[in-house]
């Protein structure tokens, strides 16, 4: 998806998400007309075909023009926006207990091995993870969804690892949220943290895992695999 594609997307296109995602849009293909969508905005029929058009160059959804109207499935990024949104009315109305970001497993810059492995991060782990990290970190693509989703993580309480220094150098803090991975096809691994360091080069769209095993192994991943970080309150 390209960056101006999700730009186009705002609050104006996901309502008429949620409202073909009321009327069944996530169930399968459904038959919906311009004029029906109008008026249930209460906007003209221009307007209603805009959206349409913003949410299908945005890939939320897979559209088919017949000569009475068109065919629309809400696509798995479609899905994705409407959790967003839920996730952030239940902040709003029931306060955040666990935050379900997903993605992809990629190849990290090999930075985690050395910091993790430092003692004056390892001790701390040990005493407030409750385990040994393996001297390395899962990298996790998150999807365009996951990133907006991200900040739902300031609503849970982390695990503070502080800062210190030795002869030659000071190290930042870094912050914990205890997580279950869980692959595509079920396997799940719970004994896991999303780290966050103060000073990474890692963008909002990926996230770091630790965990006392080498992920990839536990749970066989490679390059490329989709993957479910859900992190919460324990």
């Amino acid at each position: 998806m390209s960056n101006a594609a999700s730009l186009a997307v705002g609050h104006d296109e996901l309502a008429v998400l949620k409202l073909l995602a009321l009327d069944g849009g996530t169930g399968g293909e459904m038959k919906v007309s311009c004029s029906g969508v109008s008026e249930q905005l209460g906007a003209s029929t221009q307007t209603a075909s805009r959206r349409l058009q913003r949410l299908d160059d945005a890939g939320y959804v897979e559209r088919e023009t017949v000569s009475d109207g068109q065919w629309i499935e809400i696509t798995d990024d479609g899905e994705q926006a409407l959790r967003g949104e839920y996730e952030d009315y239940r902040r709003i109305f029931e306060g955040a207990s666990s935050v379900e970001l997903a993605g992809s497993v990629t190849s990290g810059m090999g930075e985690g091995r050395h910091y993790i492995s430092l003692p004056g991060y390892m001790r701390q782990f040990e005493d407030r993870l409750g385990y040994e990290p393996f001297e390395g970190t899962l990298n996790v693509d998150l999807t365009d969804a996951s990133v907006r989703r991200r900040s739902a993580l300031e609503a849970l309480e982390p695990v503070p690892i502080d800062g210190w220094e030795d002869d030659d150098r000071t190290y930042g803090p870094a912050i914990c949220y205890p997580a279950t991975l869980t692959t595509a096809d079920g396997r799940r691994y719970e004994e896991t943290h999303v780290i966050t360091p103060e000073r990474t080069h890692h963008d909002e769209d990926q996230v770091e895992l630790i965990a006392p095993e080498k992920l990839r192994d536990e749970l066989e991943l490679e390059d490329g695999d989709a993957v479910t970080v859900t992190v919460e309150d324990r």
